[in-house]
């Protein structure tokens, strides 16, 4: 009989999860990991983590499968909250969900599930896996989950064939209602808990507290960029190279304080992220104003009206070397090779058509459509026919 840990987590995906494994005949162990616990940045003061591993105790207990809880909280300090303060200090956005995946669930995580003899790790998130046999050799394709609307492949684009051999996704041939009305039926606590929202673990949080435990506040200013700046009307010269027109369509503008008004003041630009249209308290304008560019060297945001404001627009991005990851080691694009996807920028993202230009220092994708707001530091992930062939750091 094969081993299989599952990752409860106290929510309902996680509870049927485990549940149908059971039903199919693995021997199922429940694991509940805690990864953080900070009173001082809780948003409330219910405790969050201590409610989610009650509840993961009772499902285990309601299911008869034995049930642990681990304390990787040391680890996730290290691979994420450092990480993301130190991404937020460089004027990056991390995406700490698809971090923890490929560093916490299956890897710390997986490892423990390995030495207590475990032949599988599951998960309740929304998406599949398919294996196939090519050359000889089997590879494991990641697939979009049925459900559409509930879809998390992308926040396992960057996981390796070696992570996805040993991993198991049960619940991603459901949608969300049909998952729900397992969990009634079969009496489980958790059959209406509400999602959770919020950082991977972290439970409820607010950002910007999180982030000025460690990033100082530092008083700047707040400029508002007119739709008419310079840049954004030029001609775009003649390329002798595609990948010279890529690299100049990649390239984000250059603002300086004099490109704008002075509009307000902000607390540091380390704590804005592009596209943010909250937490400006910039009033007066005749539509809302957008964080188009932070400049954390000199502490400026730059904003500009309307979410079709051209500093938010652009079509192409870069992705360099050492941040571009193949879930499809097979299907990688050597320099000079082109391929047609679908791609998304962020997790609740509709798939828009796009092309990979891979070049000697990494790779572009030319969006057919103008993306709003290209946030370095987020994922970019591609599919073809709702498989997620790979995935890559914006830079």
């Amino acid at each position: 009989m094969k081993r299989v840990i599952v990752g409860l987590s106290g929510g309902v995906d996680s509870s049927v999860a485990a549940y149908l494994l059971k039903e199919q005949g693995y021997e199922v162990i429940g694991l509940f990991m805690k990864n953080w616990h900070d009173d001082s940045v809780t948003i409330s003061d219910e405790c969050p983590w201590l409610e989610d591993s009650n509840d993961a105790m009772l499902v285990a207990d309601k299911l008869g499968i034995p049930f642990q809880t681990v304390d990787l909280s040391a680890q996730y300090k290290e691979r994420i909250v450092d990480y993301m303060f130190n991404e937020y200090e460089k004027g990056r956005t991390p995406n700490p969900d698809v971090l923890c995946n490929r560093e916490i669930k299956f890897d710390v995580f997986m490892d423990i599930a390995m030495e207590l003899g475990a032949d599988y790790v599951a998960t309740g998130h929304y998406c599949r896996k398919d294996t196939i046999t090519k050359d000889g050799k089997e590879i494991h394709k990641l697939l979009a989950g049925v459900d559409a609307n509930k879809d998390q492949s992308y926040f396992l684009c960057q996981l390796s064939q070696i992570q996805l051999a040993k991993a198991l996704f049960p619940i991603g041939e459901l949608t969300k209602p049909e998952v729900r009305e397992i969990a009634k039926a079969q009496d489980l606590i958790t059959a209406e808990k509400k999602d959770s929202q919020g950082l991977c673990f972290i439970g409820k949080v607010r950002l910007p507290d999180f982030l000025q435990q460690q990033l100082k506040p530092k008083e700047g200013v707040i400029v508002e960029v007119p739709d008419s700046f310079k840049t954004y009307g030029e001609a775009i010269p003649e390329f002798n190279s595609k990948e010279h027109e890529l690299a100049f369509m990649a390239k984000k503008p250059e603002y300086s304080i004099s490109d704008g008004k002075i509009v307000g003041q902000h607390q540091g630009a380390h704590y804005f992220t592009k596209g943010q249209r909250k937490g400006l308290a910039v009033g007066g304008t005749k539509e809302p104003l957008f964080v188009i560019e932070t400049d954390v060297e000199d502490n400026v945001i730059y904003t500009g009206q309307g979410k079709n404001h051209p500093g938010l627009l652009r079509n192409v991005l870069f992705v360099s070397n050492e941040e571009l990851h193949w879930i499809r080691e097979d299907l990688a694009l050597q320099e000079g090779e082109t391929m047609n996807v679908v791609a998304r920028i962020r997790y609740r993202q509709p798939l828009e058509n796009a092309m990979l230009y891979k070049v000697d220092s990494g790779l572009y994708v030319e969006f057919e459509n103008k993306q709003s707001a290209i946030t370095e530091g987020q994922f970019v992930a591609w599919y073809v026919n709702n498989e997620l062939l790979g995935s890559g750091v914006i830079s």
